[in-house]
């Protein structure tokens, strides 16, 4: 079992900034690729960002592409998510995810409660 507790969000104007932090405990964080997701009112979950175990590579949507950035701390078991230059379209709740490399794809197998985060225009 691995315990994911998100942190950071909160209200922001547009083009302002915030991070994103994910605190992970129980089984070995290394072991785990680190994702963020979000979701907003009334519209499915969708794929933010992704980071492997090491921390070497990353990937994101095309949507965040030169916005925001992932990386993570093994030694603090701690994803983050920084996110510049923030639109309106970027409200959601945020959830972070860790997931394993299963047949060619990642699956995520635990996931944090969310935070929220509201940008106004």
């Amino acid at each position: 079992q691995v315990q994911l507790v998100e942190s950071g969000g909160g209200l922001v104007q547009a083009g302002g900034s915030l991070r994103l932090s994910c605190a992970a405990s129980g089984r070995t964080f290394t072991s785990y690729i680190m994702g963020w997701f979000r979701q907003a009112p009334g519209k499915e979950r969708e794929f933010v960002a992704s980071i492997t175990r090491s921390g070497l590579s990353t990937y994101g949507a095309d949507s965040v592409k030169g916005r925001f950035t992932i990386s993570r701390d093994n030694a603090k078991s701690t994803v983050y998510l920084q996110m510049n230059s923030l639109k309106s379209e970027d409200t959601a709740v945020y959830y972070c995810a860790a997931g394993q490399s299963r047949f060619g794809r990642v699956e995520y197998d635990y996931w944090g409660q969310g935070t929220q985060v509201t940008v106004s225009s």
